[in-house]
């Protein structure tokens, strides 16, 4: 059975840049995903999320991205840059990008890529999402719902909300009830 992994990347200290890792705890509180396909708070981890990337045979990735469109507009894009660089600060600035070219370069990237991006409208410390991303939630969360179906994964609609990440907080949510 192939690996799916959906990985939902950004920074949620800075307003829309956020969007992906809001869109994956959504989906994580949602839906329940078969055996084979995961849910990751990538948040801004860099090369971390190597293993993800190598260990997957479908990888679907949820982000905020500039592609120069109007504050909320919606892309799915099939195919996602993967590069090197070697101009770096410290050994923690990674993009995604170097991510994805590092795992090519080991020869183990992902049979099938996605991208499911929003275009930013404020990318400001302390800001919650913009009103124009934040009603892309559903969107964002139909198309990825979409996106899964096609690769034969089909998640359940959950009777209770559970939180990504936080196993921690699930367990003491149930003991409170």
């Amino acid at each position: 059975m192939e690996a799916v992994i959906i990985i939902g990347l950004g920074n949620i200290l800075y307003g829309d840049e956020g969007y992906g890792v809001r869109l994956a705890q959504r989906l994580y509180s949602r839906w329940d995903f078969p055996g084979n396909a995961e849910v990751v708070d990538g948040g801004t981890q860099g090369q971390t999320l190597l293993t993800y990337v190598e260990r997957a045979d479908r990888l679907l990735v949820l982000d905020a991205v500039d592609f120069g469109l109007e504050p909320g507009e919606m892309v799915l894009r099939e195919q996602m840059p993967a590069y090197l660089t070697a101009q770096k600060i410290g050994p923690h600035q990674n993009s995604f990008s170097e991510v994805l070219g590092l795992a090519t370069l080991r020869g183990n990237m992902p049979e099938h890529c996605a991208l499911i991006g929003v275009q930013p409208a404020a990318m400001t410390l302390g800001a919650a999402l913009s009103p124009a991303v934040a009603r892309c939630m559903d969107k964002g969360e139909a198309m990825t719902l979409d996106v899964l179906r096609q690769w034969g994964v089909h998640p359940t609609r959950r009777d209770e909300p559970r939180h990504l990440s936080a196993s921690a907080l699930d367990a003491l949510l149930l003991a409170e009830q």
